[in-house]
């Protein structure tokens, strides 16, 4: 089983594709949580970083899985660059469960939260390409079973920018809002949030429990999210190239 949490599709298109390799099934963590995953002898988390570190929602929800102590536990970092303390903080999260994790790595994809200091994400495509063999490499490795744990090891600038007040600092400065004035009220920002924090009444309205991935910014058709009142440029908002809005979308 392959565990994911994805905004914008990077973290979804590496868990198929080894999934496809390894003949593994893949489940969003959100409906993973709520599962028995303890009759599985592999499961692999895939999921992005953030501000050096692993998502708060897949920090919060990683403790729930059910997952047997004997289980080959691998973990993959989808990342514009660094990975942090992304897959340390995890590897000691599972640790506090029992569980080793057998096997990490990280591999560079598109930034999408570029679009916040005004680039385009779309201008790092190229990473698809360059970085190709690192995920045969991995998917290699995952099929053989190899123990070895790359980019797991705690990091200082990570634990700076891990504080609890800088890590409310950066969830505030990239909390996306809504521009009722460009809404249209669609439900598309609804469909793709994976912490289905989102709810439309007319309006779409951004609940409490947001973790800043900007699945909802870059999948409005109408440029109706913002992140700090900067208008959002159509040709900016991104996803993975073999990801449609359905495949993110959470039923």
């Amino acid at each position: 089983m392959i565990v994911y949490f994805s905004g914008t599709g990077n973290s979804l298109a590496i868990a198929r594709q080894i999934a496809a390799a390894t003949d593994d099934r893949i489940m969003p963590l959100v409906e993973a949580v709520k599962k028995d995953l303890t009759a599985e002898p592999r499961i692999g988390l895939v999921y992005p970083s953030y501000d050096f570190n692993a998502p708060p929602a897949v920090r919060n929800l990683v403790p729930r899985l059910r997952i047997n102590a004997q289980a080959y536990v691998y973990i993959i970092i989808p990342c514009g660059a660094q990975a942090g303390n992304s897959i340390w903080t995890i590897r000691r999260m599972l640790r506090g469960k029992g569980i080793e994790v057998s096997y990490s790595h990280k591999i560079r994809v598109p930034d999408n939260s570029a679009i916040v200091f005004g680039r385009n994400p779309n201008d790092q495509v190229w990473k698809f390409t360059r970085f190709a063999h690192r995920l045969e490499s991995i998917i290699s490795d995952i099929q053989a079973g190899r123990k070895a744990l790359h980019f797991a090891w705690w990091s200082p600038l990570a634990r700076i920018m891990g504080t609890e007040r800088m890590e409310q600092w950066m969830l505030r400065t990239f909390r996306p809002a809504v521009n009722e004035e460009k809404c249209i009220g669609c439900g598309i920002c609804s469909s793709v949030c994976p912490m289905r924090n989102i709810s439309v009444d007319g309006k779409a309205a951004i609940g409490p429990h947001c973790t800043a991935c900007l699945a909802c910014l870059h999948a409005c058709p109408q440029q109706a999210v913002e992140v700090g009142a900067k208008t959002t440029v159509k040709a900016h908002q991104y996803r993975h190239p073999d990801i449609k809005i359905k495949d993110l979308t959470l039923r």
